[in-house]
């Protein structure tokens, strides 16, 4: 069975992954409960349910918030805490969205949420303007290299709709978002309260003819060719039944993580540099001569050569270098600073590696983008550089080219704790010179 370029393009196009973003009380939890609603994406029972709920707490009409803040802390309080994750479509396109936390505190649930997301909608309070938490979600957002950027003026009815309000604070943020090199920002005011131009066009703002939220991410282009990804594979797991039915199988399954394979095409395993042929692909218990990005499938190959969990199946022709030095920018989640020294593990794909921080060259200040050189360590919420030496060589891509095997996690050895998140190579906050340094007592490498 093959599958052509334009079927695996078109294939795309009909989902968008999306993020919610913004400062407390921006309203990101209204504003995906107005799109649900409005666009007839809401059960009659989970409606019932909210206005319950909304009744309960003295309130006139549904509070649309409550149709994703499902935890009761959540309720309690009116603030999103964990990401909620909501499936809903239209005729035109299906969607998978994130809403994410505004707390600062909770940065980190933004990072997991915008990390797959191929649009982040950015909400502002048109009262208060861009605060240090909207600079901070447009870095993230630029540093995760999500391709569309929806800035959304929330709140436009408490400020009279007045375009000059808007169009201030759409030019301050544009402008931060260029500098770090977003490459696309579309600003849309809106309340989210009483659905001016979420799903419907608002009445109360002829000024603004540009489109809805919805119109947006129903049109809003998401063009991967998947054919001219660079291929990789990141071994799961190895299957071998020895049965009397299947007495030789041998097959290495996992999820492909991006590009196409397909039988008969020469590869190499990772990191020891082994290369073979593809002789067989199983999807779903069914043989199959081409498989692709998100799939997960089990690769038999003509030699019998050592192949196991955390390694890397590539096409030769695109085989990325294998190294044990890594530079990366990373966003620090943790509680502990992250500091020159710190012994962490390196989990990049499906491999699980000792590392060491070596250096860290850099932290970005978010209110002018200056940076500001070898502060020592990371606390929370910061962006920074790091270089890290690992004990084994990973076979690594830049971010720029692929965002799954481009990043990579830092995690505690003591207690499995994620401390960071980190995407490979350049990105707009460049490294300074990193200068040698002697290997630190411990695990040296």
């Amino acid at each position: 069975m093959t599958t052509s370029t334009t079927e695996l393009g078109l294939a795309e196009t009909t989902l968008l992954r999306f993020a919610t973003a913004g400062s407390v009380d921006d309203g990101k939890s209204t504003l995906v409960g107005r799109l649900l609603h409005d666009s007839k994406s809401v059960l009659t029972d989970q409606l019932e349910a909210v206005e319950r709920a909304s009744a309960s707490r003295g309130q006139d009409a549904p509070d649309l918030a409550l149709l994703t803040d499902g935890l009761r802390a959540e309720r309690e309080q009116g603030i999103t805490i964990d990401v909620a994750y909501r499936y809903f479509a239209t005729p035109k396109r299906r969607f998978i969205l994130a809403d994410t936390p505004g707390h600062v505190q909770y940065t980190r649930n933004m990072v997991t949420g915008a990390s797959t997301a191929e649009l982040t909608v950015i909400l502002v309070d048109a009262r208060n303007g861009v605060v240090e938490q909207t600079r901070r979600h447009a870095a993230i957002a630029a540093l995760l290299r999500v391709p569309h950027v929806v800035l959304a003026v929330n709140k436009m009815d408490l400020v009279g709709y007045q375009e000059s309000i808007f169009a201030g604070i759409a030019e301050e943020f544009t402008a931060y978002a260029t500098e770090l090199g977003v490459p696309e920002v579309t600003a849309i005011p809106i309340s989210a309260l009483v659905g001016d131009n979420v799903v419907e066009p608002s009445a109360n703002m002829d000024w603004y003819g540009g489109p809805t939220v919805l119109e947006h991410l129903e049109t809003v282009p998401v063009t991967h060719d998947l054919a001219h990804c660079h291929a990789r594979l990141p071994v799961q797991y190895v299957i071998r039944p020895q049965t009397a039915d299947h007495p030789d199988y041998r097959g290495y399954a996992g999820q492909i993580a991006a590009g196409s394979f397909h039988v008969g095409e020469a590869v190499t395993v990772l990191p020891s540099g082994r290369t073979t042929t593809i002789s067989g692909i199983d999807l779903l218990g069914k043989p199959v001569d081409t498989a692709w990005t998100t799939q997960s499938v089990t690769v038999l190959l003509t030699d019998d050569i050592d192949v196991s969990r955390g390694d890397l199946i590539v096409p030769t022709k695109d085989a990325p270098a294998t190294t044990q030095d890594v530079e990366a920018t990373v966003c620090h989640v943790a509680d502990q600073p992250l500091t020159v020294g710190h012994r962490v593990l390196l989990k990049h794909g499906t491999r699980t590696v000792k590392a060491i921080v070596k250096d860290i060259p850099s932290r970005l200040t978010l209110d002018d983008l200056s940076l500001h050189p070898h502060p020592g360590q990371l606390v929370a919420n910061d962006i920074g550089r790091v270089k890290i030496r690992t004990a084994e060589p990973l076979p690594v891509d830049s971010y720029s080219d692929s965002r799954r095997t481009g990043s990579f996690i830092l995690i505690d050895p003591a207690d499995g704790t994620t401390l960071t998140a980190g995407m490979v190579g350049e990105s707009f906050a460049s490294p300074e010179p990193v200068k040698d340094e002697a290997d630190d007592d411990g695990w040296d490498f």
